[in-house]
C-alpha cells in the first residue's frame, strides 16, 4: 500500500455563471489535463438569495455529463427531454448532455435564505461524445451514508466504496464521488483507486492530509506561501487538494472536524476542445456545435429521459 502524496494546494476562486449566480470555482477552463476526466468543479454556496437567485437560465450543453449534489436549498430544473424536477437537500442530479441537450437550473434557498450545492463536470469520450442524452434524479434516501466505528462518515454518491456503490450509475468516467466527514482530530485511511486522478475538496473544517514523504516540491497557491512547511498540506475551507499516485490517501482532522468531497477517475487522454458549455475533441466539432445551436438543429431526434 503507498500513500498519495499531495501536489497542490489552491483555493476556489469566486466568479460569475448563468444570470449572475455568484460561487467559488475549485478548477476549471484552465488544463484539463490536471483534472483528466473531471472538467470543473463549482461550490455555489451564499446566504443572500440576490447573489443566486437568477440561477441558470436555458442553455446548451454537448459532450459532458454533471453531477450537480445539493447540501441546502433546491434547485429546480427543466430541459428539452421534458423533464422537470426539484432536487432537495442531500438529492443528486446526474445529466448526459450527449449530443446535445438543452436545459435551465434555478436555486432557491432555504427558510433562512441559504443555498449550498455543488456541480462537477465529467468528460465523455470520443465514442461517447454523440450518444442520446439522460437523465436522473437521486432523492436523499436513495443514498447511502455508511459510518465507520470511529464516527467517519461516508455518503456515496457515485461509484463503489467500502462495499457499498453509489445509487448514480452510468456515468462513462465511472467516477467516485464521496460526502466525507472526519469526526474532531481523528486519523482516516481512506482508499483509492490506484489508476484514478484524485482530489478532495474541503468545504468545512479543517485538517491535514498526509504526504507519502517529505513535502518537497509541493506546488502551493499565494494563499498558503507564508505557511510554515509543515503546515503546507493543512486544509480549510473551499480548499482543492490534488494527490500524486498511490492507492489510499491519510487525512487528520482539526479540533473542529474535517468535511470534503473525495474525488477520483480514470483519465480518458484524449484531446480537449472546450469552449463555454460544449466540449468536444477538435476544433471542428467545436464550431459544428454552436453552428447547429445558431441553425436551430442542435437537438438530435431519438433523445429520451431515463
Amino acid at each position: 500500500m503507498t500513500f498519495r502524496p499531495v501536489t497542490s494546494l489552491s483555493q476556489a476562486q469566486p466568479t460569475l455563471e448563468g444570470a449572475g449566480v455568484h460561487l467559488h470555482r475549485a478548477f476549471g477552463f484552465n488544463d484539463p489535463e490536471l483534472s483528466d476526466p473531471f472538467l470543473l468543479l463549482d461550490d455555489f454556496r451564499n446566504d443572500a438569495p440576490h447573489l443566486y437567485e437568477k440561477g441558470f437560465p436555458w442553455h446548451p450543453h454537448r459532450g459532458i455529463e454533471t453531477i450537480t449534489y445539493v447540501l441546502e436549498g433546491t434547485v429546480e430544473h427543466s430541459d428539452s427531454l421534458g423533464n422537470t424536477g426539484r432536487l432537495g437537500p442531500g438529492s443528486v442530479q446526474w445529466m448526459t448532455a450527449g449530443s446535445g441537450i438543452l436545459h435551465q437550473e434555478m436555486p432557491q434557498g432555504n427558510a433562512r435564505g441559504q443555498m449550498h450545492g455543488f456541480q462537477l463536470w465529467a468528460n465523455l469520450p470520443s465514442s461517447l461524445k454523440m450518444t442520446a442524452p439522460r437523465y436522473q434524479d437521486i432523492g436523499q434516501s436513495d443514498i447511502e451514508t455508511m459510518v465507520d466505528d470511529d464516527g467517519t462518515s461516508v455518503r456515496i454518491i457515485t461509484g463503489k466504496f467500502w462495499g457499498k456503490t453509489g445509487p448514480v450509475d452510468g456515468v462513462a468516467a465511472d467516477p467516485l464521488f464521496l460526502d466525507v466527514s472526519i469526526p474532531p482530530n481523528t486519523r482516516k485511511v481512506l482508499p483509492v483507486d490506484t489508476y484514478a486522478n484524485a482530489m478532495a475538496y474541503i468545504f468545512a473544517g479543517a485538517g491535514k492530509f498526509r504526504d507519502a514523504s517529505t513535502p518537497m516540491g509541493i506546488k502551493v497557491e499565494k494563499e498558503f506561501a507564508g505557511q510554515e512547511l509543515h503546515l503546507r498540506d493543512m486544509s480549510g475551507d473551499r480548499t482543492l487538494v490534488r494527490f500524486g499516485t498511490g492507492d489510499q490517501i491519510e487525512v487528520q482532522a482539526g479540533p473542529e472536524g474535517m468535511r470534503f468531497l473525495l474525488i477520483s477517475g480514470k483519465p480518458i487522454k484524449e484531446p480537449v476542445a472546450w469552449h463555454g458549455p460544449v466540449v468536444m475533441n477538435t476544433r471542428a466539432e467545436l464550431q459544428r456545435a454552436f453552428r447547429e445551436l445558431n441553425e436551430g438543429s442542435f437537438i438530435k431526434s431519438g433523445a429520451s429521459g431515463l
